[in-house]
């Protein structure tokens, strides 16, 4: 009796273990994020002031601003896989990203779609880039032989781009607005 109920905890162990977040899937078959957030103690211009903060200071290094209407940011960015075996870890490869960001009054949404991986290699140096310009869509299945190692880059990719929409809702939420740095004035001596 005990071993079966020990067989029993092992393998439903195993089967909770297997299980693993997913990206959805939008009309055109492609991977998306998307997010709807309701916030009725916020206006439309608040929201869309924090959300423009956001884009262009938080993740200015990151993310670039295509365009901005007086309800949406469209942005186009990238962020970097990381590949860790047990301490160590290095970049594996990056994932490009279009973000839209409408807001109302009260509520939000924002998704991130057309995610694209460009993997790295090391050069001669020994930094990591990318091995080629153009990338290639989550979406894609790959073959047998490459199957365990894409499914850990789409675990990755979830998992960061989760991370990104969790400090998104935060940044968003909280009522500080990083302001651009004034210039400030140089102080000439020549001149009296």
């Amino acid at each position: 009796m005990k071993y079966i109920i020990l067989i029993f905890l092992v393998a439903f162990s195993i089967d909770l273990s297997a299980q693993q977040k997913q990206f959805s899937k939008d009309d055109n078959g492609k991977f998306i994020y998307y997010k709807v957030v309701d916030s009725q103690s916020l206006s439309k211009d608040t929201l869309l002031q924090r959300a423009k903060s956001f884009v262009n200071v938080a993740y200015k290094k990151s993310m670039n601003a295509e365009s901005t209407t007086d309800t949406s940011i469209l942005a186009k960015g990238t962020m970097v896989i990381d590949k860790t075996i047990l301490v160590a870890g290095h970049p594996s490869g990056e994932v490009s990203y279009n973000f839209v960001f409408e807001v109302r009054n009260g509520k939000y949404r924002f998704w991130l779609t057309d995610l694209l991986y460009i993997p790295y290699q090391r050069d001669r140096y020994g930094n990591f880039v990318p091995t080629t310009k153009i990338g290639v869509p989550l979406e894609r299945t790959p073959g047998k032989l490459s199957a365990g190692a894409w499914k850990d880059i789409l675990n990755s990719a979830y998992n960061k781009i989760e991370k990104f929409g969790d400090d998104f809702k935060k940044y968003l939420a909280t009522s500080k607005v990083e302001k651009a740095k004034e210039k400030t004035e140089t102080i000439s001596a020549k001149k009296w």
